[in-house]
């Protein structure tokens, strides 16, 4: 296995529509998928599609660890996942905005609408077919992935650009933080956490 290069925005490959994959049981794709989890491994990280690693195929590997699930949210962990060929269909029409990061977008988060309740269907790496529903930041997260194999980064969905924000001034995101911080992911609330300006614009931390 290797820890492979991120491409970052900019990059061609993470402009393209990826590939399907002819078989999922090759040698190589469960090369490449055992790759990108050394790599999430590595980075410490949720979730990865092929073209973020150079390899414009429809390949997403992620994982859900109890860190990151927003308290109340009733998801569980959920183990490394292969998916090869995914396709979502959502389940309403009704979209919430959530947080999200990026590993081809260093540095930055934004507010992305995200519907909620999704059907997902996918092979595995022995060919078997899978579909399942997921929901809430689950739900977000395979979308964040599955976006990347149509060649789409999250701050085309984005609706307001004024939530895009570095994580070290993240200020619309302290907002509201500190007013409700209700199903917001533990990563993004620990970025505000160690902002030392939070208390300057939004008073002390309520866990203070």
């Amino acid at each position: 296995m290797a820890v492979l290069r991120i491409a970052k925005m900019g990059n061609p490959v993470l402009l393209r529509k990826a590939e399907p994959v002819a078989d999922a049981t090759a040698p190589e794709i469960r090369q490449l998928a055992a790759d990108m989890q050394e790599t999430l491994e590595d980075i410490g990280a949720s979730g990865l599609a092929a073209p973020q690693v150079f390899v414009s195929k429809r390949v997403v590997v992620y994982r859900i660890i109890a860190a990151r699930i927003p308290p109340g949210s009733g998801l569980a962990p959920r183990p490394w996942t292969v998916m090869v060929n995914p396709v979502i269909t959502p389940k309403t029409a009704d979209t919430r905005p959530v947080w999200e990061r990026c590993l081809s977008i260093p540095g930055l988060h934004g507010k992305v609408p995200r519907h909620m309740q999704i059907s997902i269907r996918y092979q595995d790496l022995d060919g078997r077919t899978h579909e399942h529903d997921a929901y809430s930041s689950w739900a977000a997260l395979l979308q964040h992935e599955c976006d990347h194999l149509d060649g789409v980064l999250y701050p085309q969905r984005m609706t307001d650009l004024a939530l895009l924000a570095y994580n070290d001034e993240p200020g619309p995101l302290a907002r509201e933080v500190m007013s409700n911080p209700a199903g917001i992911d533990p990563l993004f609330i620990d970025l505000v956490e160690r902002w030392p300006g939070r208390s300057r614009w939004y008073g002390p931390s309520p866990s203070a």
